[in-house]
C-alpha cells in the first residue's frame, strides 16, 4: 500500500510548517500595543506531550467484571470445548455463535487472527479478561523467502484485496479535482497490502523494479511478494485479513481489546464497523489500519477511550451516526499513505450526523484535517480537546449548523486553527487559538446559492431534506472569551471572516466577537488583527484591537464576559465564570 508505509515506524507525522515559539519579548510588544488584550491565567499553546492521558488505557489494563456464565476464549483452546474457564473455546468467532442473548464473551490473553461480526438480533458483550493482553491481528507470518537477484521472493501469495480510490467498491478515483482522492504523488495509497519487517512498516511499490530496502511489490500475476529488505533472521508480517470486528447487534459492547494490521480497503469503511443502535465502544486501541480505523454509521453509539493510530487514510469516522458522543478519544499519526486532505483524510471526520458531541481527548499529528464535521452536521459540542500538529487545518465546521465549541486548545496546526465554513449558530467560547495559519477563520462560500454544486447532490442529508435550519450560511456566530494568539506569517490575520461571495457584510451575517484577547510576535507577525468585511464585497484589515472596536463596535468589553448557564455545565464550570482562552492545558 502506497510509498509513505514507513511513517507507520513512529506516531509522529512531521509538519513541514516551522512552529513559532512563544517568547517575553513577543507578550511584550503585544501588550504594548493592546494592553487590554493581556489574557487571564491562560495557556498560549500546546504542549508537546498533548496526547498524554488520552485515548483507551494501554491494551493489557483493563478490569472489567466477569459475570458469571460468560462464555472464555483462549488461543490454547478448542471450539469444540465448553467455553468455560477450564474449557475455553479457541476463537472469538465460536464465542460469538455460541453466547446466548445478553452474554459476555472473554477473551484470555493472546492474539486472534480473526475476523468476525456480531450479527443483527444478537446483543453480546465482547471483552478482555481482566489484566491481559488481548489483540485481534490480521497479519501472518511470512517466512518462505529466497533469494531473487537483488530482492526475496515468496510465494503462494493469493490474497486479492480491492484497491478502489473510492467509498464505492471499484469505482475509479473522481474525475473532479476537488473530489479526488489520490494524490498523483502517492499512486498506490488506496492499495492495503502491507507488510512489516521485525515491526518495522515497509513501502508498497507499483512495479518489480522500484523494489528497494524498506519496499515491497505484489506480484499478483506470479503470486509472489518481493521485498527489498533482507528477511534472514528477522520476523516479516503482512495482512491477510480485512476486517476486524463488525458489530451490527444493537445494544452490544466492545471493551479492552486491541486491533493491528488489517488490509481494510476504502469500501469497507473501518477495521472497527458500528452497524448497529446503542453501541459502546470503550478502551479499544485500533493500529495500522490500511484505511480507516473506527467507523460509526449507526444511532446512539458510545465511544469512550478510543485510540486510533496510524491509519492509511483515516483515524476515526462517522456517518448516519445520530446522538454520538465520544469520549476522551486520541486520534494521532493517521494518514500514513499521503491521501489528499479533501474529500477525507487525517485524525476523525463526521458527516451528516445529528447531535453529535466529542468529549475531551487529543487529535494530534494527523496528516490532514484534525477533527472535520462535514455536510449536514447538526447539533454539534466539542469541549475540552486538544487539537494539534495537524497538517492541514485543525478543527472545521463545513456545510453545518447549531454548535458550541468551548475550552478546546487549537494549536500549531499547518492551515486554518479553528475554520467555521457555510455553518452557521455557532457558539465559540473559552478556547485557546494559537500559532495556527489563520487561528480562527470564518468563510462563506457559493455553494449555498449554487444548486449545481456537487454539495447539492452529495453534501444534503436524505434524511431531512429539505431542511430550514441547515442554510449553509454563515450567520449568527459568537465569539466571547477567546485567546487568539501568535498566527504565523506576517500576512495572515488572527480573526479573518471572508465572504467571497461579496454579497454580505459582517452585520449581516449577525456575528458578535467579544471579550477575546488578541496577541502575536511584534505589531507584524502578523501585521493583521482581524479581516471583517464592513459591507458588500468590502473586507477591511485592523491592525489593533482599538481600531476593530472604533469602526465596528465589536469587542467593547476590556474584560471577559460572564460563562452562559447552558454552556457552563459543558466545560464544567460555574455559571458566571469570567476567563479568557481555555481552561485545560
Amino acid at each position: 500500500m502506497g510509498i509513505s508505509r514507513t511513517a507507520r515506524a513512529g506516531l509522529a507525522v512531521a509538519i513541514a510548517v516551522p512552529v513559532v515559539a512563544v517568547g517575553v519579548i513577543g507578550w511584550q510588544q503585544a501588550f504594548q500595543e493592546d494592553p487590554e488584550s493581556r489574557p487571564r491565567a491562560v495557556n498560549t499553546g500546546p504542549a508537546p506531550e498533548a496526547e498524554a492521558g488520552a485515548g483507551s488505557l494501554p491494551v493489557g489494563h483493563t478490569s472489567y467484571t466477569i459475570p458469571r456464565g460468560a462464555v472464555i476464549v483462549a488461543p490454547s483452546g478448542s471450539d469444540a470445548a465448553a467455553g468455560s474457564a477450564s474449557a475455553p473455546l479457541r476463537t472469538l468467532a465460536a464465542a460469538i455463535g455460541r453466547a446466548p442473548e445478553g452474554g459476555t464473551i472473554v477473551l484470555r490473553r493472546g492474539v486472534y487472527h480473526e475476523s468476525v461480526t456480531v450479527p443483527e438480533g444478537r446483543r453480546l458483550v465482547i471483552q478482555a479478561h481482566p489484566g491481559e493482553v488481548v489483540w485481534l491481528d490480521g497479519s501472518s507470518r511470512v517466512s518462505s523467502w529466497r533469494r531473487s537477484g537483488s530482492v526475496w521472493a515468496a510465494g503462494g501469495w493469493t490474497y486479492r484485496f480491492d484497491a478502489s480510490p473510492s467509498y464505492t467498491k471499484g469505482a475509479p478515483d473522481s474525475s473532479n479535482p476537488d473530489f479526488k482522492f489520490l494524490d498523483p504523488a502517492y499512486p498506490m495509497a488506496a492499495h492495503p497490502e502491507q507488510i512489516w519487517v521485525d515491526g518495522v512498516a515497509q513501502q508498497q511499490v507499483a512495479s518489480a523494479s522500484q523494489v528497494r530496502p524498506g519496499a515491497f511489490y505484489v506480484d499478483l500475476r506470479g503470486r509472489r511478494l518481493l521485498l527489498g529488505t533482507d528477511p534472514s533472521g528477522h520476523e516479516v508480517r503482512a495482512s491477510t485479513l480485512q476486517e476486524a470486528v463488525t458489530i451490527q447487534g444493537a445494544g452490544s459492547v466492545l471493551r479492552g481489546v486491541g486491533v493491528r494490521r488489517y488490509a481494510t480497503s476504502i469500501p469497507q469503511l473501518g477495521t472497527v464497523k458500528v452497524l448497529g443502535a446503542n453501541v459502546t465502544v470503550e478502551n479499544v486501541t485500533v493500529t495500522d489500519s490500511a484505511s480507516t480505523g473506527l467507523s460509526v454509521d449507526a444511532p446512539h453509539a458510545r465511544l469512550r477511550g478510543i485510540t486510533a493510530l496510524r491509519s492509511g487514510m483515516l483515524g476515526m469516522h462517522a456517518n448516519y451516526a445520530d446522538d454520538l458522543r465520544m469520549e476522551n478519544v486520541l486520534a494521532k499519526g493517521n494518514n500514513t499513505e499521503h491521501f489528499r486532505p479533501a474529500p477525507v483524510s487525517g485524525g476523525i471526520k463526521i458527516t451528516r450526523s445529528r447531535k453529535v458531541a466529542v468529549v475531551g481527548g487529543v487529535v494530534s499529528d494527523n496528516r490532514g484535517k484534525g477533527l472535520w464535521f462535514d455536510e449536514s452536521v447538526q447539533g454539534i459540542t466539542v469541549t475540552g480537546l486538544r487539537v494539534v500538529r495537524n497538517t492541514d487545518h485543525g478543527l472545521v465546521l463545513e456545510l453545518c449548523a447549531q454548535a458550541v465549541i468551548a475550552d478546546n486548545v487549537v494549536g500549531d496546526n499547518g492551515e486554518d486553527g479553528l475554520k467555521i465554513n457555510d455553518t452557521s449558530f455557532v457558539r465559540i467560547w473559552n478556547n485557546t487559538l494559537t500559532r495556527n495559519g489563520r487561528d480562527l477563520h470564518l468563510i462563506q462560500d457559493h455553494r449555498a446559492d449554487d444548486p449545481t454544486a456537487p454539495a447539492h447532490a452529495t453534501g444534503r442529508d436524505p434524511r431531512h431534506a429539505p431542511d430550514p435550519a441547515m442554510t449553509w450560511r454563515i450567520g449568527q456566530i459568537t465569539i466571547m472569551n477567546n485567546l487568539i494568539a501568535f498566527g504565523r506569517g506576517g500576512s495572515s490575520c488572527l480573526l479573518c471572516v471572508e465572504d467571497t461571495t461579496h454579497r454580505r457584510a459582517a452585520s449581516q451575517m449577525r456575528l458578535t466577537v467579544n471579550g477575546n484577547a488578541y496577541t502575536r510576535q511584534g505589531s507584524q507577525n502578523p501585521r493583521v488583527l482581524v479581516v471583517w468585511p464592513t459591507g458588500q464585497g468590502d473586507p477591511k484589515s485592523f491592525e489593533t484591537k482599538a481600531a476593530f472596536r472604533d469602526a465596528t463596535g465589536q469587542e467593547r468589553s476590556k474584560t471577559p464576559l460572564p460563562l452562559p448557564a447552558d454552556i457552563a455545565p459543558l466545560v464544567n464550570k460555574p455559571a458566571r465564570t469570567a476567563h479568557q482562552g481555555a481552561w485545560r492545558p
